[in-house]
């Protein structure tokens, strides 16, 4: 499978179509249907479906509790008028051209509203786009969208005609279980996994944290599960729960990649459950439905969006960035087949109208960004780009909190300076203190020849929040030769990951400060000028050192760098004398 897998998703990748689309057509390949080089499709789901549970863990990891809260309104008010407005409408559509049940329209209309979480986040990612306000409705519809899997499940339960399942709770019963087993998870999360994942920190073992955070996501879906829940609602409360935990990246770095296999086996043995036949009889009906399935979502989520103020043309856009069906749409179509609303050839059916629409999601995409999204809403304010700036010797990415020093710094020398910022309220501020910010995404090749990057003699990306990966740096470094780089970096990982970049400077955000909050504190106990001077410099060389060997060994816990740490009990070791020490 795997072996099918990697030159369909580089050949779709190639052409911007998408890892999803290539795992499905590799599916569809090595299934019973074209070469049959792999057996028993439901046998694997049951195994593949776990990428879908990692996949809410990681977007859980992503929301702290008061981030959830800051988007409340987006997330239920604009995502449950997503969801409710668009399933209704299609189901209608559904009821109306295709003769099946009520019952049948529902468990199929309401599934389709939902968009492809798998798709569009890393679409809205690469694309730099994921924390500006355009992207965090998204987002914010995307995640309500994951969270109604649960009741939506419920509903096809509730219109099942299979016999009732002598195990399975009344529903009363349910609703009190989801809320206790919500309740014992966060309490787990607070009273046992928090102070598990110190000892392993302080252990510095790496294959503990893997095992601890799939341990993490198994147990609380098994845990649902057990209960007759949402396997997928476990995953992402047990990712919330650990939003705030200091080895939150840690745990989302050794998770992803497990995450991206089990995604794409899931996607893959979909493609296999395809029923091809039933497709070739009636292509008319799956192209049609996909057609409708785009135009009806599109103007339902552009009703939506006029309604929360957003400028018409950014409306348009989120309405085709969201306008695809969805990777749960295949669990719920199987729901559905499973409580006898449909047959298994109205489930391959209505799969292949979710992939051809998901088919569409690039196109819609590069649409969605000609109309402009956000970045029309902007201009349509009167906010300049930088292809308006004159040619500057420096160009400052970002003008939050960290750039703004930069940017003063650079301005004090006397240097010719392009701003880029996609925060309109960051530009808003910059226009009464009278300094020109031009709007748009630093992190954008064409963006930046915009802007001069071509003549400029330095770049220095001086984002809030996510930082531009190593292949992104890597791009730009290719494309103007003749700019030194300089990167702020949120902490030693981002600094390993771009290994092999060669950049003119980097730091790491908050270093310097805590090194001042050090000298600060030791000045308060008494501590000599000298004796400071003498401490900051070995630490300085001692975090120089560490970084060497983690960039030498690959391993962020490299035995040597972990060796040239102070620990409790090792007051007034020398470097010379530390050097060497065994863990």
């Amino acid at each position: 499978m795997l072996g099918a897998a990697l030159p369909a998703v580089l050949l779709f990748r190639r052409f911007g179509l998408g890892a999803v689309l290539g795992y499905l057509l590799a599916g569809v390949l090595i299934g019973p249907q074209v070469l049959n080089v792999v057996g028993d499709a439901n046998g694997k789901m049951g195994i593949a479906e776990i990428g879908i549970t990692l996949l809410l863990f990681l977007v859980g990891l992503e929301l702290n509790p008061r981030r959830l809260w800051e988007l409340r309104r987006e997330i239920f008010g604009m995502g449950l008028a997503q969801v409710v407005i668009a399933g209704l409408a299609i189901s209608a559509v559904v009821f109306a051209f295709t003769g099946f049940t009520p019952a049948a329209a529902l468990a199929l209309g309401l599934p389709l509203a939902l968009s492809s979480t798998a798709q569009v986040l890393p679409l809205l990612r690469s694309a730099g786009r994921l924390h500006t306000k355009f992207g965090e409705r998204a987002f914010s519809i995307l995640l309500f969208q994951d969270l109604s899997i649960v009741p939506l499940i419920t509903v096809i339960a509730a219109l099942s005609r299979a016999p009732a399942d002598a195990n399975a709770p009344p529903g009363w019963l349910l609703g009190l279980y989801t809320v206790g087993a919500i309740i014992l998870l966060v309490l787990a999360g607070r009273f046992i996994l928090s102070p598990a994942l110190r000892l392993i920190g302080n252990l510095g073992e790496r294959e503990m944290f893997v095992a601890s955070g799939l341990f993490t996501v198994l147990a609380a879906s098994a845990l649902m599960e057990a209960l007759h829940l949402s396997t997928a609602l476990g995953a992402f409360v047990a990712g919330v729960m650990l939003a705030d935990s200091p080895y939150r990246h840690e745990l989302e770095a050794d998770v992803e990649p497990f995450r991206s296999i089990l995604l794409g086996l899931f996607f893959l043995t979909v493609g296999m459950l395809l029923d091809l036949s039933a497709i070739a009889t009636r292509p008319l009906f799956v192209i049609g439905l996909a057609a409708a399935l785009i135009v009806v979502k599109t103007l339902v989520l552009y009703g939506i969006a006029r309604i929360a103020k957003m400028e018409r043309r950014s409306a348009f856009a989120l309405g085709l960035l969201l306008s695809q069906g969805g990777e749960f749409g295949f669990v719920l179509f199987g729901q559905a087949q499973a409580a006898l609303l449909i047959k298994p050839e109205a489930a391959s059916l209505f799969s292949a109208v979710v992939t051809l629409s998901m088919a569409t999601t690039p196109f819609l995409m590069s649409l969605a960004r000609r109309f402009g999204g956000e970045e029309a809403g902007a201009k349509l304010r009167g906010l300049a780009g930088p292809e308006e700036a004159d040619q500057a010797a420096a160009i400052v990415v970002g003008h939050g909190r960290f750039g703004q020093t930069v940017a003063q710094m650079l301005l004090a020398h006397g240097l010719s300076l392009t701003i880029v910022d996609l925060d309109t309220e960051i530009i808003d501020i910059g226009d009464r203190l009278n300094i020109k910010i031009y709007y748009g995404d630093g992190t954008r090749i064409d963006l930046l020849r915009q802007a001069g990057a071509e003549e400029a003699k330095l770049i220095c990306f001086c984002l809030d929040g996510e930082q531009p990966d190593a292949e992104t740096l890597r791009t730009i470094q290719t494309a103007f030769p003749k700019a030194r780089l300089f990167v702020r970096l949120f902490d030693r990982r981002h600094d390993l990951a771009l290994r092999g970049i060669e950049v003119a400077g980097t730091v790491r955000e908050v270093f310097e400060s805590a090194v001042c909050m050090g000298r600060q504190v030791l000045e308060t106990l008494g501590v000599d000028e000298a004796e400071m001077d003498r401490i900051e410099e070995d630490y300085r060389e001692r975090d120089r050192r560490r970084l060497d060997a983690q960039h030498e060994e690959g391993d962020i816990r490299s035995a040597r760098a972990m060796a040239l740490m102070h620990r409790p009990g090792q007051l007034g070791v020398s470097l010379d004398e530390d050097e060497g020490t065994p863990l």
